[in-house]
């Protein structure tokens, strides 16, 4: 399959006008079977409630009665099963939806089939769901453009429930502009229209795309860079007075601007332009702030103190050097940070009794681990710092709830330093170049979009 998806990329990157009208066979025996080695095992189940493992047993058989059902077209996506998980910086919860096994290997062929094609396409601004890029290359490329740039402004945007107000019909017009399969297509269709299961009802979807499919992120990357980057890049940042730039990660983006008026401008043209596609930005959540290296020196004379904001579980701030030079700095959100230590927290509680320490000790070092693969930044040492020393206070409180504190807190410290925990350390220097840290090299976009959705006249 590698193969043919590098040919299938090689024609995508030759040709940006070329459109594919036959992909739908890399759906086959072969290569749904290479994507089921590639499933992760311990992931939640569907609504058949059937395991990797299980769906293994027979797994020829299995696939190849799917691809069977694929080319007769009697395939029938499955309701995705949604589960509900704490939404960041909201009381409010953010449904996941999880599809079957069944349904993750086709997701999974046809996700390969989209990347290869759209790969070639995508903005250098777009860094979420991407290979090789991440939000930390997103962050990077924020303080790249904040300290390289003369930047005053930062338009910070949420577009209301994004993946539950994506089009189809804009969506398939998306996927038109480079495949022409109508099979491929089809297919596409079925897993926008397979619905969801909430509370044991099942209900139909006539829009959006569930959050937790295999497929859904390469669709709102493909969705967002017609209805966003394209019309950002050819449109409106050739009308904008000063240097704007744009910085996406999936749904979450900010727009850095040199002028007050092209950040207006910028709000009031993308109200419109997302109006015409099904979509809304959240009012309390969108704002513009003043922010860059001469609105942080005219704060400093004024002696006034300058806004920050959130990007992607991070607060950005400016500061100085030790120098005393203008630096852009990076931390972990107060809300993510409590978020983390609460979860820490009641995880322990809910284990503590019933398991032994030597089983829920690797599984502490592994969650600790993960905050620091995410939040460890440069410049945010002292916050993964004071995580480290949080957990640890955690431990010996909950430890010590045994009885005899002194006893218990004596043998805490000792087992911490015969079994310690993994120590804070920096994980991504925003300071290093993004070839060396991912062994990724951006090209500049040598196509021309479909003058329909660049111009906002909505494909007529």
């Amino acid at each position: 399959m590698e193969s043919k998806l590098k040919l299938i990329s090689a024609k995508a990157s030759k040709d940006k006008k070329f459109k594919f009208t036959s992909i739908i066979h890399h759906v086959n025996e072969e290569n749904l079977i290479k994507c089921y080695k590639e499933l992760k095992k311990n992931r939640a189940c569907g609504i058949d409630e059937m395991t990797v493992e299980e769906y293994g047993v027979n797994l020829e058989e299995n696939v190849e009665n799917l691809v069977k059902r694929l080319k007769d077209k009697s395939y029938r996506a499955n309701p995705v099963r949604t589960v509900y998980i704490p939404k960041a910086n909201s009381k409010e919860k953010r449904g996941l939806g999880i599809p079957t096994i069944e349904d993750k290997l086709v997701q999974l062929a046809a996700k390969k089939l989209l990347e290869a094609i759209y790969e070639q396409d995508f903005q250098k601004c777009s860094h979420g769901f991407r290979p090789n890029l991440s939000c930390h290359t997103a962050v990077k490329a924020l303080d790249e453009v904040v300290m390289r740039k003369p930047i005053n402004y930062i338009v910070e945007v949420d577009i209301r429930k994004f993946f539950d107000n994506i089009n189809h019909y804009w969506l398939q017009r998306c996927l038109e502009e480079r495949i022409l399969d109508k099979n491929f297509i089809w297919l596409i269709r079925r897993f926008l229209k397979a619905g969801v299961v909430r509370d044991g009802a099942v209900s139909g979807s006539d829009q959006g795309a569930p959050q937790g499919g295999v497929i859904s992120p390469i669709l709102a990357n493909i969705y967002l860079h017609y209805i966003l980057d394209l019309w950002f890049e050819k449109v409106f940042k050739t009308k904008a007075k000063g240097y704007v730039e744009l910085v996406r990660y999936c749904d979450d983006f900010v727009v850095c601007c040199e002028s007050k008026k092209d950040a207006d401008d910028f709000l009031n043209a993308l109200q419109d332009r997302l109006k015409g596609f099904g979509l809304s930005i959240s009012e309390e959540k969108t704002r513009t702030v003043k922010f860059g290296r001469r609105a942080w020196q005219l704060a400093n004379k004024r002696k006034e103190k300058l806004e920050t904001f959130n990007f992607l579980g991070f607060t950005h701030y400016c500061g100085k050097s030790r120098q005393g030079y203008f630096m852009m700095y990076h931390k972990t959100t107060k809300s993510n940070f409590a978020r983390k230590l609460k979860d820490i927290q009641e995880w322990l509680k809910a284990i503590r009794s019933q398991v032994p320490l030597k089983e829920w000790w690797p599984i502490l070092k592994s969650k600790l681990t993960g905050h620091y693969n995410y939040f460890g930044i440069s410049g945010n040492s002292r916050s993964i710092d004071n995580f480290y020393h949080k957990v640890e206070k955690i431990i010996h409180k909950s430890i010590n709830r045994r009885g005899g504190k002194e006893r218990w807190y004596k043998w805490t410290k000792n087992y911490l330093e015969l079994n310690p925990l993994p120590k804070p350390k920096i994980k991504f220097s925003l300071y290093v170049s993004t070839v060396k840290q991912n062994s990724y090299i951006e090209e500049p976009y040598a196509g021309k979009p479909h003058v329909g959705f660049c111009e906002g006249c909505h494909g007529n």
